[in-house]
This record gives structure tokens, sequence and C-alpha cells, in this order.
């Protein structure tokens, strides 16, 4: 029963799809420094065969992306970039970076960048793409309102 309920966790539904990738170190002299540099590689959309070779102690994860209806706003912009991008938010231990999160919203990934994180990002694959763009379709565009003052009416504060 247990794997089964594992495996229903796995699977991609209409928020949620599982991505499975690896990070990957290379050390590059800036200066008279060296530092590490990371990348992802080999990404891979949910694939049941692939789940058993997730092995984290050699760099390899799966993270799941979730859409949330409160950012409908930035997948929107993110889609309508010239190269939209999946950001992967990690924390960095022991010169070893381990992934927190992926989200499609610029501003939750910009969130993080004035902390101790690392935020690395990857080209939003098509079919990825195509996902978004049905979860805004379902859930409709967000619009975001902002109260528009008259400009001949003084506010409360004013006396009047």
């Amino acid at each position: 029963m247990q794997q089964l309920d594992e495996h229903k966790l796995l699977q991609k539904d209409e928020s949620i799809w599982p991505i499975a990738f690896r990070l990957v170190s290379e050390e590059k002299q800036v200066g008279r420094w060296t530092t590490l540099s990371w990348t992802i590689e080999d990404v891979v959309l949910y694939d049941q065969d692939r789940v058993h070779e997730i092995d984290e102690s050699k760099g390899s994860y799966e993270r799941f992306l979730t859409l949330y209806r409160d950012e409908r706003t930035d997948y929107r912009f993110n889609l309508s970039s010239q190269d939209p991008h999946l950001f992967i938010v990690c924390e960095e231990e022991n010169e070893q970076l381990s992934p927190l999160l992926i989200t499609a919203a610029q501003s939750v990934a910009s969130s993080y960048m004035d902390g101790d994180y690392q935020v690395l990002h990857i080209k939003t694959p098509l079919p990825v793409q195509a996902w978004m763009e049905a979860f805004i379709g379902r859930h409709g565009e967000l619009i975001e309102f902002k109260r528009k003052r008259c400009k001949d009416k003084k506010g409360r504060s004013s006396g009047n």
C-alpha cells in the first residue's frame, strides 16, 4: 500500500509536475581564487522508469514544480518573455548544493537571492510551457487591481 501511495505522489497533475535533474559543479578560476560554478544537466520530466535512478548523494535530484493560482501573473510574464525559464533555488552547505524548490515565478526566485541561497535556471521545456498555459487557461488570467484615486478629490485625512 505504501508503494502505491508513493507512486501516486510522483504523478503529474494539473498543478504539480515532478522534474528530475543533476547538479554538476566545475572549478573555475576567478582572478587568484578558485570557485565552484554549478550547472543543471540531464533534465527529465516525470518518467516512471527514471524514479529509481535518483540518488541525491551522486547529485541526482527530483523536485516538484508546483503552480499556484496567486502566481498566475508571474507565470504569464515568464511565458511572454523571449526565453521562459524555470528557477531552481538551492541551499549551499559544505561546498555542496542542495535544491530546495523549482518555481516558474521569477518573483519567488528573486526573493531567495537576498539570502544564502543560489538560484540556478534552465529553459522551460516546451511540454511544461504548454502545461502552464493550460493551468492559466483553466483558472483565468490573474488581473492585479490597483485602486484609482481621483485627482480632484482629497483624501479622508485632508479635513474636508
